[in-house]
């Protein structure tokens, strides 16, 4: 197991507030270069991943998939067994992550539904990065709704709060 992984997982627990119970770490090996993991707050299951800067554009990348049985990945469907989807970024000195409900994923096309495909893969924009096209600006404005500093190892636990307990789910 990534050793980054071990400590990005102890600053979860250290961070989350004193009544949330984190368990049942599970690491997945195909997506290691994002840190895959899932685990459960309580009793939401998460989804975890690290997003990544890429050279030419603005925001990060992260990939949000799953692989059938011996196929081809798949995105995520609404019907699969997680709650929340939290992404790991950094930047320098700017730390912080975004808690995502499965239903605002879905809403935004992220997540499959019967009805359309979701995306394997898609881009964050935390409040560091300048976002320049209209597309990045919008999804820049939902996604900080979303958005939890993190600031010398410390969060606003109401928001943490608010974001892991979420009933949107």
């Amino acid at each position: 197991m990534n050793k980054n992984i071990k400590e990005q997982l102890s600053l979860i627990q250290e961070l989350i507030p004193e009544k949330f119970e984190f368990t049942n770490p599970e690491f997945e090996e195909e997506s290691k270069d994002y840190w895959a993991c899932r685990f459960s707050i309580n009793e939401k299951i998460v989804l975890y991943r690290k997003a990544k800067i890429t050279p030419t554009k603005v925001g990060q990348f992260v990939t949000l998939w799953k692989r059938e049985v011996k196929g081809p990945i798949a995105p995520f469907h609404i019907d699969d067994d997680f709650d929340l989807v939290i992404i790991f970024t950094v930047n320098e000195n700017e730390i912080g992550q975004f808690v995502f409900p499965k239903s605002v994923l879905v809403l935004k096309g992220i997540v499959s539904t019967n009805v359309k495909e979701g995306k394997r893969g898609f881009r964050v924009y935390p409040p560091w990065d300048v976002a320049v096209n209209k597309q990045a600006i919008r999804t820049q404005k939902w996604q900080l709704n979303y958005f939890l500093k993190i600031t010398d190892n410390s969060i606003n636990k109401a928001k943490a709060q608010e974001l892991f307990m979420s009933n949107e789910n």
